[in-house]
């Protein structure tokens, strides 16, 4: 039994697929549109990370030590309010866990490197 090779999609070919779903609405004419808008969002999306990345290194300055850094019980709270904020607006769950679980694990490893480059502030200077 011979397979035709397998190929990229055509991005500019009409859709060969359809949703069971009657509720479901198409956002755009063919995959190119759909590249287009996520490319889009991914710069939005990494602009975030950046700021999100600043404000976790200056996290680390009210922080005394690696587990503190690592600070599991927070971990968790962010872990359940974007669960809970990915049901309230429709984004799957199960992936923007494991997107946060990824990024604060990162995160975690970039403040640990922050936190051993810093100092402490003398109590009485």
């Amino acid at each position: 039994m011979s397979h035709a090779p397998q190929t990229e999609p055509d991005t500019h070919a009409a859709p060969l697929r359809r949703f069971i779903d009657p509720a479901y609405v198409p956002l755009c004419d063919n995959l190119a549109q759909v590249r287009e808008r996520i490319d889009a969002l991914d710069e939005q999306i990494v602009a975030l990370l950046a700021e999100r990345g600043r404000y976790v290194k200056d996290a680390a300055r009210f922080k005394r030590d690696a587990f503190q850094v690592s600070a599991p019980q927070r971990q968790q709270q962010v872990f359940d309010k974007v669960r809970r904020l990915a049901e309230q607006t429709g984004a799957y769950p199960e992936v923007v866990d494991a997107c946060y679980r990824a990024m604060v694990a990162g995160f975690i490893a970039r403040e640990q490197r922050d936190h051993l480059e810093m100092k402490n502030i003398e109590e009485n200077p």
